[in-house]
């Protein structure tokens, strides 16, 4: 009897978790007039054409800022996961003074909200002449190619703390230099952290919106969670269906990137320092 509650407390806590995902999902074929008046999950006038609206509804398909998108999340994956080993073997396997103080002061910026930066960084960035010139993402990628997130670093870094030092001292007496030392043994064995960096430099920069909003003006250039915006304008009549049905293809790539990696990201934080 006390497993029977156990699974319905289970389904009950599963179906309000899910609700907003299937009623997103049944919002997207449903027409204009049904979204106001049918609160239900499933749509009595059955409208796919919202697909094809919300595809060709701007100067541009909406194909591109899926491109867009993907650019910037595959550029930021790379940039996160080689900046942050580096940093990560420097501070957690080299000895050098002044270690310990640089560790606390990067884990010291972990208390930082980003939102306290945005004005800062983007004053710099004006200046460098990179907001709004011809290639307007180098803002949003540039800081991850220089070890900025300070969280992945501190996984990394737990994570590494956890390789014997022995499997170093023994490459050392084989001749290999700290670089050596990096190639042979710290990267291979580093695989989990690595998987469970890019897993979530991958959904955060793929769902980032504010970021993307203060630095991309053309529209040609807008992201997906930008370009769904503007299908909501004060000024004319709002779009809905096809929003909800754009929302629902700017989803997928996530679900399906999340399922690929789904074992390597379990592996990841119960060998990198995150388990409880």
């Amino acid at each position: 009897m006390r497993s029977k509650l156990r699974l319905l407390a289970l389904v009950v806590i599963v179906a309000v978790v899910l609700y907003p995902l299937f009623w997103m999902i049944g919002t997207s074929f449903k027409s204009p007039t049904e979204i106001t008046s049918n609160i239900g999950l499933i749509p009595t006038e059955f409208t796919p054409g919202n697909f094809t609206e919300g595809w060709h509804k701007f100067d541009v398909l909406f194909g591109r800022f899926f491109v867009n998108s993907a650019m910037v999340a595959i550029l930021t994956v790379i940039g996160n996961t080689l900046s942050c080993l580096l940093a990560a073997y420097a501070l957690g396997r080299l000895r050098f003074r002044g270690r310990g103080v640089w560790f606390a002061i990067m884990i010291g910026t972990l208390l930082l909200p980003g939102h306290v930066l945005i004005i800062p960084q983007y004053i710099l960035f004006r200046t460098l002449g990179w907001v709004g010139g011809e290639f307007p993402y180098l803002p949003l990628l540039v800081p991850h190619f220089l070890a900025t997130e300070a969280f992945f670093v501190f996984l990394m870094v737990q994570f590494m703390r956890g390789i014997p030092r022995e499997l170093d001292e023994a490459a050392v007496i084989d001749g290999a230099s700290p670089y050596g030392v990096f190639r042979h043994v710290v990267l291979p064995l580093s695989r989990p952290a690595l998987v469970t960096t890019a897993i979530f430099s991958f959904i955060w920069t793929w769902n980032d919106f504010f970021r993307q909003l203060v630095y991309l003006s053309d529209l040609k250039d807008y992201t997906a969670p930008v370009a769904l915006t503007l299908f909501i304008d004060s000024t004319s009549e709002s779009s809905v269906g096809p929003m909800f049905a754009m929302s629902l293809l700017s989803l997928v790539p996530v679900f399906l990137f999340f399922v690929a990696f789904q074992r390597l990201l379990v592996e990841g934080i119960n060998t990198s320092g995150l388990k409880g």
